[in-house]
């Protein structure tokens, strides 16, 4: 499939969004037991029939403000019409996922290749289980071991947090590295799509950073305040030396990135990224979990003639005014000025907020104090029902994957 018109760019949080790449959650959820919650990142198990009803609804307020919607699952599909590719993906989806039993691994990729590239596009996300096979696998050790539920490939009820698996920084792409066994198939997912769909291809989009590298740098770390400076989290997902590593790639690479905020939050799952407790929502506005002021420290990587300097900065308030060149900045409390609604509602994703324009967010609305906070700041708020999406730890920034923004 082709997209003429279609030229990947984002340099800014909250210009007007124009094309975003989700994915709708399916039968990947279906996949999650009591038994493998924790290895899959989930603290519940979603209703999936209501968190698709759910995610359909975030889709058509994306398409009714003018926003083109492509699944990620139909990009891959595209790409694994050509055989080549296919195969070459099935040989690196079993790599990923572990099946190194020789007559285990020529089995599995030649069931795969007679499937459908539809099918295989599913198995990639949903997963693969022994009993999903009709006919008489080789055994090797594991299938004795794990012979009730066996998955050959993992399934991704992550993936609907597209913003993890990359972020379009400027004119080109980082995908990341992820930190956790359970998210790097996402990544695997978006690096084939960069590397062999018109969109990405035709282009010409440099790679910022890339899967492979070893320290992990995560998409929902990363916000894109302007041309010229993004803010990146270091916590438990991101690490400093993957954070130097995407700013010399960027500062020696062509980017008109020349400003890294580093934000140092706690490690703390429910902080897992930046945007769980930091968002643009405005030119000089941002909403901010408070509970973790007091844990905060800022630092500035900045671009020089040779290499970059690093330098600590007293706050988050003073370091963008500065960065931004902006005499004023706005900090709005998320769940306001009561320690435990604020809380309660980072919980369920308040601070995940997306800006589809300046002054204009989604987000969900059970956040309900935390929403009309920003009513009352002049935030115009486009409320959706997320008590299922939530379930996953994540909200509508989380959800998307910027594509085109103005």
């Amino acid at each position: 499939m082709t997209h003429p018109l279609l030229v990947p760019h984002v340099s800014s949080e909250i210009g007007n969004l124009k094309a975003v790449i989700l994915h709708r959650p399916g039968k990947e959820l279906e996949r999650l037991t009591p038994q493998n919650l924790s290895e899959l990142l989930f603290d519940d198990i979603p209703w999936v029939r209501k968190i698709q009803e759910e995610h359909d609804e975030f889709a058509k307020v994306l398409r009714d403000n003018g926003i083109t919607v492509f699944y990620i699952k139909d990009l891959l599909k595209d790409i694994l019409k050509d055989e080549n590719i296919k195969e070459e993906f099935i040989v690196d989806l079993l790599k990923i996922n572990g099946i190194t039993y020789l007559e285990s691994k020529n089995y599995l990729k030649d069931y795969l290749m007679d499937m459908s590239y539809d099918d295989i596009s599913e198995i990639a996300i949903s997963g693969l289980e022994k009993g999903d096979i009709d006919s008489v696998m080789p055994m090797g050790l594991a299938e004795f071991i794990y012979e009730d539920h066996y998955f050959y490939i993992k399934p991704l009820p992550n993936m609907y947090f597209t913003r993890d698996p990359g972020a379009m920084i400027d004119g080109g792409l980082m995908i990341s590295s992820m930190k956790t066994a359970a998210r790097r198939p996402e990544t695997l997912i978006l690096k084939y799509i960069y590397k062999n769909h018109d969109i990405f291809k035709r282009n010409n989009i440099p790679c910022w950073y890339d899967n492979t590298y070893f320290h992990s740098l995560e998409g929902g770390d990363v916000l894109i305040l302007s041309d010229k400076v993004i803010a990146i989290g270091c916590g438990e997902r991101t690490t400093p030396q993957a954070i130097e590593q995407l700013a010399r790639n960027l500062f020696e690479g062509g980017s008109t990135v020349e400003h890294i905020l580093v934000v140092q939050i706690p490690i703390n799952r429910s902080y897992m990224h930046l945007d769980t407790v930091f968002t643009m929502v405005d030119k000089e506005r941002f909403v901010f979990y408070p509970g973790i002021k007091k844990d905060l420290r800022v630092f500035s990587i900045i671009k020089e003639d040779k290499g970059f300097s690093i330098k600590k900065e007293k706050d988050l308030q003073d370091a963008l005014k500065s960065a931004l060149n902006l005499s004023n900045i706005e900090i709005i409390p998320t769940g306001g000025l009561n320690a435990i609604t604020s809380a309660r509602e980072q919980w369920s994703d308040s601070t995940n907020t997306l800006a589809i324009a300046p002054g204009k967010v989604v987000t969900y609305t059970r956040n309900e104090s935390s929403n009309k906070i920003m009513e009352k700041e002049g935030i115009e708020v486009i409320g959706i029902e997320g008590s299922e999406l939530s379930r996953g730890r994540g909200g509508p920034r989380c959800m998307s994957m910027p594509l085109i923004r103005d």
